[in-house]
């Protein structure tokens, strides 16, 4: 695996796990699409960082576990600001 790659990979998981940031959140940060971050710190990251692929994965299993609550208040941002 090219170095870039796996540099981007551990700065995409620093990030997140300092921010706390979504998967959506990082790919708008860094100028990259939501599947190259999906699939940096899925596949790529586990390869290159055992320990900050286990932190990461925290993160984003909370905010897999909440994605239904950020929704329904995106969903009620939306039909207030409507009215």
């Amino acid at each position: 695996m090219d170095a870039t790659i796996e540099q981007r990979a551990c700065e995409l998981a620093v990030y997140i796990i300092e921010t706390g940031a979504t998967v959506r959140a990082c790919a708008k940060r860094f100028g990259i699409s939501k599947s190259t971050v999906h699939k940096d710190l899925s596949q790529r990251l586990p390869k290159c960082n055992k320990s900050l692929y286990r932190q990461v994965r925290q993160v984003l299993d909370l905010n897999k576990a909440e994605r239904h609550i950020r929704g329904g208040i995106a969903t009620r941002e939306k039909y207030l600001k409507s009215k």
